[in-house]
């Protein structure tokens, strides 16, 4: 195989970290005073991704920014959630100085999230019978893109351990295809993106009508074989659904210019640079890990 491509969801190692570490008031400052959990965690996740996954190319992915077309389609999509806390906020900008320093490459597309950049380049590839892609996110959304040459790593527990998912796993566990997830997830909402689904039916039912009927269309299709509970949850809900539908699909049609992307992405493993960019942004904790690590 001529091409691994890893991609990194890059706010999800962010925030992973950031939190693990905060609850238990874990903070690491550089001498200036700039607090650094959350951006250790992500070098120390995206090297364990690279030691086990071997790439030839790195994408690092990134949100640009609270809105995106999905705010225009539905106005409360994400307003649920909390502002970061203040220790976090330095290490936006901080983590990508010190992923393009490291030689990864970082790529964020305004009016999208990083989902939708990791849908499309995965898409991309999905059918390209040389290369594999591997998705490292906390996001299970990301599942609808799995393929037979894309696999998505669920962050599992510290920095090694993976829930590994390809288009086989995911068919073997839901009986579905990959893409069937925006369906189920169309019924059942999502807290924490804001998004409403059908109210009164959970992932368990959402999964049964999906199997039975292959898609929210199919389901529609045959309100007469649900009971009257269903029947009547989905006609109250039909809107939400319809919407849910719109803004579960991760968007793979980003506008990314494909002609120099693998020049750019290609990943050079140069241990010793890591280890002196860490020791030059006092990065202990990572420069410790990554000694160890290789």
């Amino acid at each position: 195989m001529s091409k691994k491509i890893l991609l990194i969801d890059g706010m999800a190692l962010l925030f992973r970290h950031f939190y693990a570490t905060s609850v238990h008031k874990q903070y690491m400052f550089t001498s200036k005073g700039l607090p650094t959990n959350g951006t250790q965690g992500f070098i120390r996740h995206i090297y364990t991704a690279i030691k086990q996954s071997d790439p030839t190319h790195v994408a690092v992915c990134w949100d640009m920014g609270k809105a995106t077309f999905r705010n225009e389609i539905f106005e409360g999509y994400k307003q649920n959630r909390t502002e970061p806390p203040e220790a976090l906020l330095p290490q936006f900008d901080h983590v990508k100085h010190i992923s393009e320093a490291l030689g990864f490459h970082n790529i964020g597309v305004s009016h999208y999230e990083a989902d939708d950049v990791i849908g499309t380049i995965a898409s991309h590839y999905k059918d390209v019978e040389d290369a594999q892609v591997v998705i490292v996110t906390g996001d299970r959304d990301l599942l609808q893109c799995a393929s037979k040459n894309v696999e998505i790593w669920l962050i599992k527990k510290g920095f090694s351990e993976y829930v590994k998912v390809d288009e086989q796993a995911f068919k073997s566990q839901y009986a579905l295809q990959p893409k069937q997830l925006i369906d189920i997830k169309a019924f059942m909402g999502d807290s924490a993106d804001g998004y409403p689904g059908v109210k009164g039916i959970g992932e368990k039912t959402a999964i049964k009508l999906i199997q039975a009927y292959h898609s929210v269309e199919g389901v529609l299709e045959n309100m007469h074989h649900l009971t009257p509970g269903q029947q009547k949850k989905i006609q109250t809900h039909l809107d939400d659904l319809k919407l849910s539908k719109r803004l579960a699909r991760i968007e793979d049609n980003v506008p990314i210019n494909f002609k120099n992307l693998e020049q750019y992405l290609l990943y050079e493993h140069n241990i010793m640079h890591a280890l002196r960019i860490c020791e030059a942004h006092e990065l202990r904790v990572s420069h410790r890990y990554l000694r160890s690590l290789f």
